[in-house]
């Protein structure tokens, strides 16, 4: 089970970043699929908010309990499920 958090206000985090900034809020959770040292590895972040994607591919992702991360553009795939529960797959 996914601990609650208290979920703060994301415009005002937004005028922090520069760049371009996308809403992703509609997902309930995005993975990223990698390889490392044969093996297939998966990150999920769970309730993805805003994404950056950089010029070269690396995505920066805010959450709604204001986590940030950076996946660099090694990645092989990710996917998503949307809040109608539709899943993506690239």
């Amino acid at each position: 089970m996914v601990e609650e958090k208290e979920i703060k206000k994301l415009p005002q985090l937004k005028e922090v970043f520069d760049g371009d900034w996308k809403d992703i809020g509609h997902e309930n959770y995005r993975t990223y699929i990698f390889i490392e040292e044969g093996k297939v590895v998966r990150l999920t972040i769970e309730e993805p908010a805003i994404i950056n994607i950089s010029k070269s591919g690396g995505h920066r992702i805010l959450t709604k309990y204001n986590e940030s991360y950076y996946i660099p553009y090694k990645w092989i795939g990710f996917y998503f499920e949307t809040d109608d529960n539709v899943g993506w797959r690239f």
